[in-house]
């Protein structure tokens, strides 16, 4: 069979990328616009990485990165500040990233690769600019199917839901089937349980990336009063915000929730080491995350690496780099159904 090389734009750290090299995709490249994410990129996906923003690369730059023999993919996940639904009461065509798909589809037209990957928020799936994306495909002769996967199916062990579009130039393509069902779905104690205990503000002296946010002496008494899967509702009323006293029925219930350890986690963020950002509460711990526990659930392995050897790692920095990153399992999803999609011809 043909070998398939992708390109992979907005590539980040490379979690998309490494998902499809685990598929067995050649990557040959990735692109982005956040520098830092140059040296995490070579080290583990050892493709070469392009410090550009998509705006300024053209079809003919893409074109003397892919080999000359097999299939092409154009891989990518356009930035999803803009349709989060973070941003209630905004318009996403406000932000400053929301054409960003706009170049995507252009580097189609320019190159016409074989096979075309986007993933993102679902929410961009009821926006325009999707329509628009997909319009741009399906005129330039690709069979486009889409749809919301769901991380659970395909053994990740956080429930985080994206927007997935697979394109072909080739014939008609279908969607990723799951992998696992409810019953052997990945539980946060398999992914993480093995991992040395920490108190609040403790590190693991033989990983860098195992620290503790120390918690201050109030968030202390909120993690130890917090009960798996439960909410703020079930702490002392000597405890509670002035916020939370005045409106008991108010929203935002997993804020400073402790995460359940035989289930999936929930969607990891930018700040999964701080207990008030979400249901970021250790399930035994009384602690925050640790990076290294949340790159985990984001389904990177535990030899992953996110800074360069002099570079210093810090919560918020690194926090990012994980929690902006597309979860390898999906990648390697998309890349063994491209496969199966190639055979089939």
């Amino acid at each position: 069979m043909e070998r398939i090389n992708a390109i992979d734009l907005f590539c980040g750290t490379g979690g998309l990328s490494l998902g499809l090299k685990q598929a067995g995709i050649n990557v040959v490249a990735g692109v982005d616009f956040e520098k830092r994410c140059a040296y995490p990129y070579e080290y583990n996906i050892h493709a070469r990485f392009i410090h550009a923003s998509v705006t300024d690369i053209t079809g003919a730059d893409l074109m003397e990165l892919w080999p000359k023999k097999g299939i092409r993919l154009l891989a990518g996940c356009a930035p999803c500040q803009p349709f989060s639904s973070q941003r209630r009461g905004h318009s996403p065509s406000l932000d400053r990233n929301w054409p960003l798909l706009r170049s995507f589809a252009r580097l189609v037209r320019e190159t016409l690769p074989e096979l075309v990957t986007m993933e993102n928020v679902t929410r961009l799936e009821r926006d325009s600019m999707f329509t628009e994306f997909t319009d741009a495909l399906q005129e330039c002769g690709y069979h486009v199917s889409y749809g919301v996967l769901f991380g659970p199916d395909f053994g990740l062990a956080q429930n985080r839901r994206r927007l997935i579009l697979l394109a072909s130039r080739r014939g008609e393509i279908q969607m990723p089937m799951p992998t696992h069902s409810p019953e052997t779905y990945v539980t946060v104690d398999e992914v993480i349980g093995h991992l040395p205990h920490l108190g609040s503000g403790e590190h693991d002296p033989y990983d860098s990336l195992h620290f503790a946010r120390q918690l201050s002496p109030l968030n202390l008494k909120r993690a130890i009063a917090s009960k798996p899967g439960g909410t703020w509702r079930d702490w002392p009323e000597e405890l509670l915000a002035p916020c939370q006293k005045r409106d008991k029925e108010a929203n935002f219930a997993s804020f400073y929730g402790r995460m359940r350890g035989d289930t999936p986690s929930p969607t990891i963020t930018t700040q999964p080491y701080n207990t008030g950002a979400g249901r970021f509460t250790h399930p035994r711990q009384d602690r925050g995350l640790t990076l290294r526990e949340a790159a985990l659930l984001q389904g990177f392995p535990q030899e992953f690496v996110f800074t360069a050897p002099e570079e210093s790692i810090t919560l918020t920095g690194v926090g990012k780099l994980i929690g902006n990153a597309v979860p390898p399992h999906f990648g390697r999803a998309v890349g063994r159904t491209f496969f199966e999609h190639i055979q089939a011809l």
